[in-house]
Protein backbone atom coordinates (compact mmCIF):
# COMPACT_ATOMS: atom_id res chain seq x y z
CA UNK A 1 0.00 0.00 0.00
CA UNK A 2 1.38 3.64 -0.83
CA UNK A 3 0.14 7.29 -0.22
CA UNK A 4 1.56 8.67 -2.52
CA UNK A 5 4.49 7.66 -5.37
CA UNK A 6 7.64 9.68 -6.13
CA UNK A 7 8.10 9.92 -9.80
CA UNK A 8 12.17 11.31 -9.79
CA UNK A 9 14.68 9.79 -7.33
CA UNK A 10 15.60 11.96 -4.30
CA UNK A 11 19.71 12.49 -4.38
CA UNK A 12 20.18 10.58 -0.88
CA UNK A 13 23.55 9.85 -1.53
CA UNK A 14 24.62 12.87 -2.97
CA UNK A 15 24.27 14.63 1.16
CA UNK A 16 25.87 11.12 2.62
CA UNK A 17 28.92 12.70 3.50
CA UNK A 18 27.69 15.35 5.12
CA UNK A 19 24.88 13.50 7.15
CA UNK A 20 27.86 11.24 8.39
CA UNK A 21 29.76 13.48 9.67
CA UNK A 22 26.69 14.70 11.59
CA UNK A 23 25.68 11.58 12.57
CA UNK A 24 29.44 10.54 13.65
CA UNK A 25 29.57 13.40 15.69
CA UNK A 26 26.62 12.36 17.50
CA UNK A 27 27.37 9.07 17.96
CA UNK A 28 31.19 10.21 19.83
CA UNK A 29 29.04 12.98 21.74
CA UNK A 30 27.40 9.93 23.17
CA UNK A 31 30.04 7.96 23.62
CA UNK A 32 31.71 10.99 25.76
CA UNK A 33 28.45 11.32 27.75
CA UNK A 34 28.46 7.28 28.59
CA UNK A 35 32.30 7.60 29.77
CA UNK A 36 31.90 10.62 31.72
CA UNK A 37 28.70 10.47 33.28
CA UNK A 38 27.85 7.16 32.97
CA UNK A 39 24.12 5.29 32.43
CA UNK A 40 21.66 5.67 35.79
CA UNK A 41 21.06 2.21 36.51
CA UNK A 42 17.64 1.13 38.24
CA UNK A 43 17.41 -0.81 41.28
CA UNK A 44 16.47 -4.13 38.84
CA UNK A 45 20.63 -3.48 38.28
CA UNK A 46 21.64 -1.92 41.54
CA UNK A 47 20.08 -3.88 44.52
CA UNK A 48 17.77 -2.24 46.77
CA UNK A 49 14.48 -2.97 48.60
CA UNK A 50 10.79 -2.67 46.56
CA UNK A 51 7.75 -2.35 48.56
CA UNK A 52 4.15 -2.55 47.03
CA UNK A 53 1.69 -0.75 49.16
CA UNK A 54 -2.11 -1.35 48.59
CA UNK A 55 -4.78 2.12 49.28
CA UNK A 56 -8.12 1.74 49.75
CA UNK A 57 -8.76 4.92 47.71
CA UNK A 58 -6.67 6.33 44.89
CA UNK A 59 -3.28 7.08 46.71
CA UNK A 60 -1.53 10.79 46.56
CA UNK A 61 2.13 10.03 45.04
CA UNK A 62 3.48 13.62 46.00
CA UNK A 63 1.69 12.70 49.51
CA UNK A 64 3.62 9.20 49.52
CA UNK A 65 7.25 10.23 47.86
CA UNK A 66 7.66 13.60 50.40
CA UNK A 67 6.59 11.28 53.44
CA UNK A 68 9.05 8.43 52.09
CA UNK A 69 12.03 11.15 51.59
CA UNK A 70 12.13 12.47 54.60
CA UNK A 71 14.06 9.07 55.76
CA UNK A 72 16.78 10.40 53.45
CA UNK A 73 17.39 6.81 51.96
CA UNK A 74 18.50 8.01 48.67
CA UNK A 75 17.04 8.61 45.28
CA UNK A 76 13.75 6.78 46.09
CA UNK A 77 10.96 5.73 43.05
CA UNK A 78 7.20 5.95 43.60
CA UNK A 79 5.11 5.16 41.33
CA UNK A 80 1.34 3.22 40.46
CA UNK A 81 0.94 0.26 39.08
CA UNK A 82 -2.04 -1.54 38.10
CA UNK A 83 -4.05 0.67 39.26
CA UNK A 84 -4.32 4.16 40.97
CA UNK A 85 -4.49 2.34 44.43
CA UNK A 86 -1.60 0.38 43.89
CA UNK A 87 2.08 2.19 44.70
CA UNK A 88 5.28 0.69 43.95
CA UNK A 89 8.16 2.26 46.53
CA UNK A 90 11.79 1.42 45.13
CA UNK A 91 14.18 2.43 47.75
CA UNK A 92 18.06 2.23 47.00
CA UNK A 93 20.84 0.24 48.72
CA UNK A 94 22.56 1.74 51.50
CA UNK A 95 25.64 0.25 53.21
CA UNK A 96 24.50 1.86 56.49
CA UNK A 97 20.73 0.87 56.69
CA UNK A 98 19.56 -3.08 56.59
CA UNK A 99 17.79 -3.94 54.10
CA UNK A 100 15.29 -6.19 56.25
CA UNK A 101 14.38 -2.99 57.78
CA UNK A 102 13.73 -0.77 55.09
CA UNK A 103 10.29 -1.95 53.97
CA UNK A 104 8.96 -1.82 57.67
CA UNK A 105 10.65 2.09 57.62
CA UNK A 106 9.41 2.82 54.61
CA UNK A 107 5.56 2.13 56.03
CA UNK A 108 5.62 3.57 59.26
CA UNK A 109 7.21 6.78 58.01
CA UNK A 110 3.73 6.76 55.31
CA UNK A 111 1.33 5.47 58.51
CA UNK A 112 2.74 8.48 60.74
CA UNK A 113 2.17 11.41 57.79
CA UNK A 114 -1.14 9.51 57.52
CA UNK A 115 -1.53 9.78 61.45
CA UNK A 116 -2.66 6.60 61.87
CA UNK A 117 -0.99 3.36 64.21
CA UNK A 118 0.93 0.54 62.71
CA UNK A 119 -1.03 -3.17 63.35
CA UNK A 120 -1.89 -6.43 61.39
CA UNK A 121 -4.02 -7.84 59.49
CA UNK A 122 -4.70 -11.51 58.28
CA UNK A 123 -6.02 -12.18 55.34
CA UNK A 124 -6.94 -15.58 53.48
CA UNK A 125 -5.12 -16.14 50.00
CA UNK A 126 -7.04 -17.81 46.89
CA UNK A 127 -5.04 -21.02 47.89
CA UNK A 128 -6.40 -20.96 51.40
CA UNK A 129 -3.61 -19.98 53.49
CA UNK A 130 -3.33 -17.41 56.20
CA UNK A 131 -1.56 -14.36 55.50
CA UNK A 132 -0.64 -11.82 58.38
CA UNK A 133 0.36 -8.37 56.69
CA UNK A 134 1.36 -4.64 57.79
CA UNK A 135 -1.44 -2.58 57.69
CA UNK A 136 -2.29 1.27 59.10
CA UNK A 137 -5.47 2.21 61.14
CA UNK A 138 -6.66 5.39 61.48
CA UNK A 139 -8.74 6.83 64.40
CA UNK A 140 -12.22 5.13 63.72
CA UNK A 141 -10.91 1.66 62.57
CA UNK A 142 -10.29 3.34 58.70
CA UNK A 143 -7.49 1.22 56.88
CA UNK A 144 -5.81 3.31 54.19
CA UNK A 145 -3.17 1.19 53.23
CA UNK A 146 -1.73 -2.10 53.93
CA UNK A 147 1.97 -3.27 52.68
CA UNK A 148 1.11 -5.97 49.95
CA UNK A 149 4.63 -7.34 49.58
CA UNK A 150 7.96 -6.70 50.19
CA UNK A 151 10.95 -7.86 47.93
CA UNK A 152 15.16 -7.44 48.58
CA UNK A 153 16.90 -7.26 45.26
CA UNK A 154 20.67 -8.41 46.17
CA UNK A 155 23.47 -6.13 44.06
CA UNK A 156 24.70 -9.66 42.99
CA UNK A 157 21.56 -10.19 41.41
CA UNK A 158 21.66 -6.79 39.95
CA UNK A 159 25.13 -7.69 38.39
CA UNK A 160 23.67 -10.48 36.97
CA UNK A 161 21.09 -8.77 34.96
CA UNK A 162 23.38 -6.20 33.55
CA UNK A 163 25.62 -9.05 32.42
CA UNK A 164 22.92 -11.25 30.83
CA UNK A 165 21.37 -8.19 29.42
CA UNK A 166 24.84 -7.43 27.97
CA UNK A 167 25.25 -10.93 26.50
CA UNK A 168 21.43 -10.64 25.49
CA UNK A 169 22.71 -7.54 23.17
CA UNK A 170 25.46 -8.99 22.05
CA UNK A 171 23.80 -12.09 20.51
CA UNK A 172 20.99 -9.99 19.06
CA UNK A 173 23.77 -8.24 17.19
CA UNK A 174 25.85 -11.42 16.25
CA UNK A 175 22.38 -12.87 15.10
CA UNK A 176 21.17 -10.26 12.88
CA UNK A 177 25.11 -10.20 11.17
CA UNK A 178 24.88 -13.31 10.13
CA UNK A 179 21.29 -13.27 8.89
CA UNK A 180 22.33 -10.07 6.80
CA UNK A 181 25.63 -11.86 5.71
CA UNK A 182 23.55 -14.76 4.46
CA UNK A 183 20.56 -13.11 2.94
CA UNK A 184 22.40 -10.18 0.75
CA UNK A 185 26.51 -10.13 1.09
CA UNK A 186 29.04 -9.36 3.89
CA UNK A 187 29.38 -5.49 3.36
CA UNK A 188 25.09 -5.23 3.92
CA UNK A 189 25.61 -6.96 6.70
CA UNK A 190 28.56 -4.38 8.02
CA UNK A 191 27.18 -1.57 7.03
CA UNK A 192 23.82 -2.39 9.08
CA UNK A 193 25.55 -3.27 12.29
CA UNK A 194 27.34 -0.20 12.15
CA UNK A 195 23.72 1.40 11.67
CA UNK A 196 22.05 -0.72 14.35
CA UNK A 197 24.44 0.26 16.98
CA UNK A 198 25.00 3.78 15.79
CA UNK A 199 21.08 3.85 16.85
CA UNK A 200 22.00 1.76 20.48
CA UNK A 201 24.78 3.92 21.52
CA UNK A 202 22.57 7.23 20.71
CA UNK A 203 19.84 5.94 22.86
CA UNK A 204 22.40 4.92 25.87
CA UNK A 205 23.76 8.86 25.16
CA UNK A 206 20.54 10.57 25.48
CA UNK A 207 19.91 8.21 28.64
CA UNK A 208 23.34 8.88 30.11
CA UNK A 209 22.78 12.77 28.94
CA UNK A 210 19.74 13.36 30.89
CA UNK A 211 20.66 10.85 33.66
CA UNK A 212 17.24 9.30 33.12
CA UNK A 213 16.65 5.73 35.21
CA UNK A 214 17.62 2.91 32.91
CA UNK A 215 15.37 -0.21 33.97
CA UNK A 216 15.04 -3.86 32.88
CA UNK A 217 12.10 -1.97 30.56
CA UNK A 218 14.81 0.20 29.06
CA UNK A 219 16.97 -2.41 27.98
CA UNK A 220 13.74 -4.22 26.48
CA UNK A 221 13.19 -0.84 24.17
CA UNK A 222 16.39 -1.04 22.95
CA UNK A 223 16.59 -4.74 21.78
CA UNK A 224 13.12 -3.83 20.09
CA UNK A 225 14.74 -0.12 18.34
CA UNK A 226 17.86 -3.22 17.19
CA UNK A 227 15.17 -5.70 15.59
CA UNK A 228 13.25 -2.65 13.80
CA UNK A 229 15.97 -0.45 12.53
CA UNK A 230 17.18 -3.63 11.36
CA UNK A 231 14.16 -4.42 9.49
CA UNK A 232 13.95 -1.14 7.99
CA UNK A 233 17.75 -1.54 6.60
CA UNK A 234 16.94 -4.99 5.24
CA UNK A 235 14.03 -3.34 2.73
CA UNK A 236 16.25 -0.90 1.67
CA UNK A 237 19.01 -3.52 0.97
CA UNK A 238 16.13 -5.26 -0.56
CA UNK A 239 15.55 -2.90 -2.96
CA UNK A 240 18.80 -2.14 -4.17
CA UNK A 241 19.30 -5.69 -5.04
CA UNK A 242 16.52 -5.49 -7.35
CA UNK A 243 17.17 -2.44 -8.56
CA UNK A 244 20.52 -3.62 -9.57
CA UNK A 245 19.10 -6.30 -11.34
CA UNK A 246 16.29 -4.64 -13.25
CA UNK A 247 18.14 -0.94 -13.94
CA UNK A 248 21.80 -2.35 -15.60
CA UNK A 249 23.17 0.99 -16.35
CA UNK A 250 22.48 2.77 -13.09
CA UNK A 251 25.04 3.15 -10.94
CA UNK A 252 26.07 2.14 -7.61
CA UNK A 253 24.54 5.48 -5.72
CA UNK A 254 21.87 6.42 -8.32
CA UNK A 255 20.93 2.43 -8.20
CA UNK A 256 21.01 3.11 -3.60
CA UNK A 257 18.88 6.42 -4.24
CA UNK A 258 16.23 4.34 -6.42
CA UNK A 259 15.91 2.36 -3.62
CA UNK A 260 15.37 4.64 -1.10
CA UNK A 261 13.14 6.77 -2.72
CA UNK A 262 11.00 3.61 -3.64
CA UNK A 263 10.37 2.93 -0.59
CA UNK A 264 9.21 6.64 1.80
CA UNK A 265 5.96 5.82 1.35
CA UNK A 266 6.66 2.29 2.98
CA UNK A 267 8.75 3.94 5.82
CA UNK A 268 6.46 7.07 6.33
CA UNK A 269 3.38 4.73 6.66
CA UNK A 270 5.09 2.16 8.96
CA UNK A 271 6.54 4.47 10.98
CA UNK A 272 3.99 6.55 11.43
CA UNK A 273 2.11 4.37 12.90
CA UNK A 274 4.49 2.76 14.78
CA UNK A 275 5.66 6.42 16.16
CA UNK A 276 1.32 6.82 17.09
CA UNK A 277 1.55 4.09 19.41
CA UNK A 278 4.75 4.80 20.88
CA UNK A 279 3.55 8.81 21.89
CA UNK A 280 0.41 7.01 23.05
CA UNK A 281 2.39 5.17 25.72
CA UNK A 282 4.57 8.39 26.78
CA UNK A 283 1.38 10.30 26.90
CA UNK A 284 -0.86 8.16 28.69
CA UNK A 285 1.47 5.13 29.80
CA UNK A 286 2.35 6.33 33.22
CA UNK A 287 5.57 6.32 35.18
CA UNK A 288 5.93 2.66 34.14
CA UNK A 289 6.23 2.60 30.68
CA UNK A 290 7.35 6.70 30.75
CA UNK A 291 11.47 5.94 29.77
CA UNK A 292 10.61 2.33 27.52
CA UNK A 293 8.59 4.67 25.35
CA UNK A 294 11.01 7.24 25.11
CA UNK A 295 13.81 4.95 24.49
CA UNK A 296 11.21 3.36 21.70
CA UNK A 297 10.66 6.95 19.96
CA UNK A 298 14.21 8.34 20.01
CA UNK A 299 15.22 4.37 18.57
CA UNK A 300 12.45 4.93 15.95
CA UNK A 301 13.51 8.02 15.01
CA UNK A 302 17.60 7.11 14.84
CA UNK A 303 16.61 3.95 13.51
CA UNK A 304 15.00 5.81 10.04
CA UNK A 305 18.08 8.15 9.77
CA UNK A 306 20.50 5.52 9.98
CA UNK A 307 18.57 3.04 7.65
CA UNK A 308 18.85 5.84 4.78
CA UNK A 309 21.92 7.88 5.81
CA UNK A 310 24.37 5.20 7.75
CA UNK A 311 23.65 1.69 6.53
CA UNK A 312 22.91 2.42 3.09
CA UNK A 313 26.24 5.42 2.52
CA UNK A 314 28.12 2.68 4.27
CA UNK A 315 27.56 0.12 2.15
CA UNK A 316 27.98 2.53 -0.84
CA UNK A 317 31.41 3.40 0.55
CA UNK A 318 32.06 -0.20 0.90
CA UNK A 319 31.91 -0.92 -2.78
CA UNK A 320 28.93 -2.65 -2.75
CA UNK A 321 28.69 -3.08 -6.99
CA UNK A 322 26.36 -5.32 -9.23
CA UNK A 323 28.64 -8.22 -9.46
CA UNK A 324 28.08 -8.54 -5.28
CA UNK A 325 24.53 -9.23 -6.03
CA UNK A 326 23.87 -10.65 -9.59
CA UNK A 327 25.81 -13.38 -10.72
CA UNK A 328 27.00 -12.74 -14.65
CA UNK A 329 25.87 -15.14 -17.06
CA UNK A 330 25.74 -15.96 -20.61
CA UNK A 331 23.34 -13.42 -22.68
CA UNK A 332 20.80 -14.79 -24.80
CA UNK A 333 20.97 -15.36 -28.45
CA UNK A 334 18.19 -12.90 -30.25
CA UNK A 335 17.42 -12.01 -26.77
CA UNK A 336 15.73 -8.01 -26.36
CA UNK A 337 19.36 -5.44 -25.20
CA UNK A 338 16.55 -3.81 -23.24
CA UNK A 339 15.52 -6.78 -21.46
CA UNK A 340 16.81 -5.77 -17.58
CA UNK A 341 17.53 -9.38 -16.66
CA UNK A 342 19.15 -10.38 -20.27
CA UNK A 343 22.74 -11.72 -19.23
CA UNK A 344 22.43 -12.31 -15.40
CA UNK A 345 21.46 -15.10 -13.60
CA UNK A 346 19.69 -13.90 -11.15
Amino acid sequence: MEFFRIRRDIPFMRHALVFNIVSALTFFAAVFFLVTRGLHFSIEFTGGTVSEIRYAQAADLAHVREAVEKLALGEVQVQNFGTSQDVMIRVPVRADVKQTEVAQQVFNALCAADKGEVGTKTITTPKGEQVTRPSCTQAGGAEPFELSRTEFVGPSVGAELAQDGAKALAFVVIGIMIYLAIRFEWKFSVAAIIANLHDVVIILGFFAFFQWEFSLSVLAAVLAVLGYSVNESVVIFDRIREAFRKFRKMTTHEVIDHAITSTMSRTIITHGCTQMMVLSMLLFGGPTLHYFAVALTIGILFGIYSSVFVAAAIAMWLGVKREDLVKPGPAKEGGDPNDPNAGAVV
